[in-house]
């Protein structure tokens, strides 16, 4: 899972950014405080994000999907 969030007024920039280069397999969410979240099962990730889009930089956590 790949997490930032959107400098002041840079979220539409970084939902594009998201939009492009995650792969097309993800799925890649908005928050309403700007954060954008992509949850990506290929295990890709993503690449660097330009500074000027991101108010710091983005958090990435690896996870395994369990059964239930």
């Amino acid at each position: 899972m790949w997490e930032a969030k959107a400098a002041e007024g840079r979220a539409n920039g970084l939902v594009d950014f998201a939009l492009a280069h995650a792969d097309p397999a993800a799925e890649v969410y908005r928050s309403v405080d700007d954060r954008v979240v992509v949850i990506d099962p290929s295990g890709h990730g993503m690449p660097a994000v330009p500074g000027e889009l991101v108010a710091r930089e983005p958090h990435v956590w690896g996870f395994e999907r369990l059964s239930r």
